[in-house]
């Protein structure tokens, strides 16, 4: 089992790309990784794009990423996430028996209806794909080469996001959350291409640490340069102390970041 895994997210539609609504799953599902210890490494905010949707999950898929997905997976024809993933895969859409099963419970059960040929639609996935339930209204997404769709609808997909991420990658949680300390850095000293010796021994040393470094201008003026790491608390404590030794020594002044 791999120790460490990346996540990350493709956040679908025009309607986001072109302003009229605002995106509500990314903060959200950084948030449910942050619970968990873990971290979202990048987010992708698509169109409505068949063609471009394939392409994307045909990357990240090769990559071995665990993605989160949001939007696009209805049956109206503006809704292609579920035929771009049967093209990333290379295979074709079939009719989930799992998924019938809660779209008859859905349509027939509680509201007393008939599971049309439209509804049963939303039932068609790639072909070796498993249903991912809803809480919400039972109509289910699916989950294949541990990619998660679901739908754009944040009280439906972060619900199901979060089923996945209990149910799947449990033993990646981290007990301890993840802390992130800095330095704020200043004098004539502070300046990143002078720190990079410094920024490569520590990613070396401290492999499971994310480093950054971000300067601050004020107009043209160079304000600081904030230097820190993330991750858990003594690799954070260590890394940080190091930091503190190197550029006491280089002669730059430090301050924590609040």
């Amino acid at each position: 089992m791999k120790k460490n895994r990346v996540f990350g997210a493709v956040i679908i539609g025009d309607e986001i790309l072109s302003g009229k609504r605002e995106d509500a799953h990314f903060a959200a599902i950084a948030a449910l990784l942050a619970a968990r210890g873990l971290r979202l490494s990048w987010v992708s905010y698509l169109g409505d794009d068949r063609a471009r949707l394939a392409e994307a999950f045909r990357r990240s898929m090769a990559a071995g990423d665990v993605v989160f997905s949001c939007g696009g997976i209805g049956n109206t024809p503006d809704d292609h996430t579920r035929q771009a993933a049967t093209d990333a895969l290379g295979v074709g859409l079939e009719r989930s028996p799992e998924a019938r099963a809660e779209l008859e419970a859905r349509f027939i059960g509680e509201l007393g209806g008939e599971l049309t040929e439209a509804r049963q639609q939303l039932g068609a996935f790639p072909a070796g794909a498993k249903i991912i339930p809803n809480p919400i209204n039972r109509v289910p997404g699916f989950m294949v080469k541990e990619h998660y769709f679901v739908p754009g609808f944040p009280q439906m997909a972060h619900p199901m996001i979060e089923w996945a991420l209990d149910t799947f990658y449990r033993p990646f949680f981290r007990q301890n959350p993840l802390v992130e300390k800095a330095f704020l850095l200043s004098g004539e000293n502070a300046h990143e291409s002078g720190l990079l010796p410094l920024m490569e021994h520590v990613v070396a040393a401290y492999p499971d640490l994310r480093l950054f470094s971000l300067p601050s201008l004020n107009g043209k003026e160079r304000r600081h340069l904030e230097l820190g790491v993330e991750g858990e608390a003594a690799e954070v404590d260590s890394a940080m102390e190091k930091i503190r030794e190197a550029v006491t020594a280089l002669g730059i002044d430090w301050e924590w970041r609040n």
